[in-house]
């Protein structure tokens, strides 16, 4: 979608890592959470729970004011899997979107990406609405074989 764009993927398996060593044992020490996270980029945070968490975790990290989490926002109510990610944005278009407005300069560069994410996402509600289940793109999709 945006070729020129570099993005790390961090998997947080034990979130008390987020924490300065001094504030728990599981915590990492400072420069390595900075070579992990970085000093200086905009570090968008997927969470399964409440945002608060997370920012608390990290506020005495040295990128905390990039740090962005998208999280449980307690939107949803009986819906299919992929439309409750959307409802408290958590799925990839909203993530997406997220990424290209915190990357400095980006979203000037590629409106047109962003249209089209924001277009997926007003196709997702009408097809979800009229059918009750998800798009077929989405409940289909696989990771592509490497």
């Amino acid at each position: 979608m945006i070729p020129d764009m570099k993005m790390r993927v961090v998997n947080v398996v034990d979130l008390l890592a987020l924490q300065a060593k001094e504030q728990h044992p599981h915590g990492l020490e400072h420069g390595e959470f900075d070579r992990i996270f970085t000093k200086d980029k905009p570090v968008i945070f997927a969470y399964h729970g409440y945002p608060y968490l997370i920012h608390r975790l990290t506020y005495k990290r040295t990128n905390h004011e990039n740090i962005h989490v998208r999280g449980f926002i307690e939107e949803g109510t009986t819906t299919t899997p992929f439309d409750m990610t959307v409802l408290n944005e958590l799925d990839r278009f909203h993530l997406a979107i997220e990424a290209i407005e915190r990357v400095p300069g980006l979203k000037e560069k590629v409106p047109d990406v962003l249209d089209r994410l924001h277009l997926k996402l007003a196709e997702h509600h009408a097809y979800v609405r009229e059918y009750g289940e998800d798009m077929p793109e989405v409940r289909n999709w696989k990771w592509p074989a490497s």
